[in-house]
């Protein structure tokens, strides 16, 4: 990722301002399938900004890795994370994902939210542990305007059709997907 990249991420959380305690819950598509995420094991949070998904899975008992572009969002998922008591379960670190996805062992639960890069289908995929889960959703063409970070109809179907989809939609400009290794 370019230097203005990072700097724009940066930018944008900090003119956020702090994610407030209270929106800890689980991203708006899990919600009808929270039963499907396991309660224990390890959880990888990709592009996890500002830690929410990240400290809504540690609330559910898994320990969790988020890493973000961003340094401003980094800090924010710490204090975060410190501020409910999961800075033990909770580990964020600054990752540039135009790299790759960082080396690290399977996990449990993957949780791929507000961000997509095609070239990592494939690390995303080996990364989820036999069992494991795949949580993933992403702006979509689907009821919007086509841009180079949408989806196109069908693309997370397409891109991750060999696991176990366990759900899966397509609509007002977002595309998502649960599915089991």
């Amino acid at each position: 990722m370019s230097e203005q990249d990072r700097r724009r991420w940066d930018e944008r959380y900090a003119q956020q301002g702090p994610a407030q305690p209270a929106a800890v819950a689980p991203p708006g598509f899990l919600r009808p399938h929270i039963d499907r995420i396991p309660t224990m094991g390890s959880a990888l949070d990709v592009a996890c900004g500002q830690g929410l998904g990240s400290v809504w899975l540690a609330s559910r008992g898994l320990d969790v890795w988020g890493v973000d572009i961003s340094e401003v969002a980094i800090a924010a998922a710490r204090d975060l994370a410190r501020s409910h008591g999961f800075d033990r379960r909770c580990r964020f670190d600054i990752a540039d994902l135009d790299a790759g996805l960082p080396a690290g062992p399977q996990v449990d639960v993957l949780l791929c939210n507000n961000f997509r890069d095609r070239r990592l289908d494939r690390a995303l995929i080996a990364r989820v542990a036999p069992s494991g889960v795949l949580a993933i959703c992403t702006l979509s063409e689907v009821d919007a305007e086509p841009g180079p970070y949408r989806a196109a109809r069908g693309e997370l179907l397409a891109a991750f059709g060999e696991l176990d989809v366990l759900a899966a939609g397509e609509a007002g400009g977002h595309a998502w997907l649960v599915a089991r290794a």
